[in-house]
């Protein structure tokens, strides 16, 4: 039962962050629990597959071998296979155990549909390399449905970077943290955002070089490199950059390169080798 398309992913302890939690908050995630001895998992396995590849892209389903991730499995509280669960932005909705057939499991993934909205955002996230106008109409027809889908207006925004519009970025996250808190993904956008102003004052990475070529001392010019470079995903040097400031320096110039190493962190996740290294240097730096 090997994954046959891209709606049917094998899912292991390495990947079930992203693959399940996280794209559980864009579409719903069904996890199979099965092994390859399992006589009924293999009745209810192929019945799975088809019915993800017959409704591509409104749901996902994420096969896990217990046998090869026993720990994911002990998570769940698996005791008997098949066990099947349906997760929605993150949460457990609702599971069955054991072999049913095709037409018991087609009931059971209806409750699950994406909504129009829904529906929307799936059109629009595959709409995104090809059409970006079209992509955002169909964000804003979304919004339009369920104007309080905020996971709507993260997807809107993500998109948006990516095409440098940043006053519109802006204007999305400005009302999303007016609620008094960021859902990581918006954080991130946030993070992205503060790096890109701080380098378009202080200018690109060129010209912020070459500033602290004929200045090599200035710690200023070194966290105005920093966010340049940071802006520019050349994050190992940033880093390194902002460490020296902190290490430096102190009062407001240390907490502004301090601030520049939190957004970096933000920019490349929490489980980034990068993060945990610097995350660290700058505990020692700061205690």
């Amino acid at each position: 039962m090997n994954p046959t398309s891209t709606w049917v992913i094998d899912g292991t302890e390495q990947n079930f962050e992203q693959e399940v939690l996280q794209r559980s908050q864009q579409l719903p995630v069904i996890v199979d629990f099965w092994a390859p001895w399992c006589a009924p998992c293999k009745e209810l396995g192929p019945i799975l597959e088809k019915l993800a590849n017959e409704n591509a892209g409104q749901f996902l389903l994420v096969k896990v071998d217990v046998d090869q991730q026993p720990r994911v499995a002990q998570a769940f509280g698996v005791q008997s296979i098949p066990h099947v669960f349906a997760l929605r932005n993150g949460q457990l909705v609702d599971q069955f155990q054991g072999a049913l057939p095709e037409d018991q499991v087609r009931q059971w993934l209806l409750q699950f549909q994406p909504s129009p909205a829904e529906m929307l955002v799936l059109e629009a996230r595959k709409l995104e390399q090809e059409n970006t106008a079209e992509a955002e109409a169909k964000y804003h027809e979304a919004l339009e449905l369920a104007p309080q889908a905020d996971h709507i207006r993260i997807e809107l925004a993500r998109m948006l970077l990516k095409q440098h519009r940043n006053a519109d970025v802006r204007a999305i996250i400005d009302k999303l943290e007016s609620r008094g808190f960021l859902e990581p993904e918006a954080g991130n956008i946030k993070a992205e955002l503060d790096l890109r102003a701080a380098a378009a004052e202080a200018g690109g990475v060129g010209e912020c070089r070459a500033a602290l070529a004929a200045n090599p001392s200035d710690p200023k010019l070194q966290l105005n490199l920093a966010e340049a470079l940071g802006a520019a995903q050349q994050f190992q040097e940033a880093l390194d950059l902002c460490l020296g400031v902190v290490q430096a320096t102190t009062g407001d110039l240390r907490n502004e390169a301090r601030t520049t190493m939190v957004n970096l962190f933000q920019m490349l996740g929490p489980e980034a080798d990068l993060t945990k290294t610097y995350r660290r240097k700058l505990a020692t730096a700061l205690y």
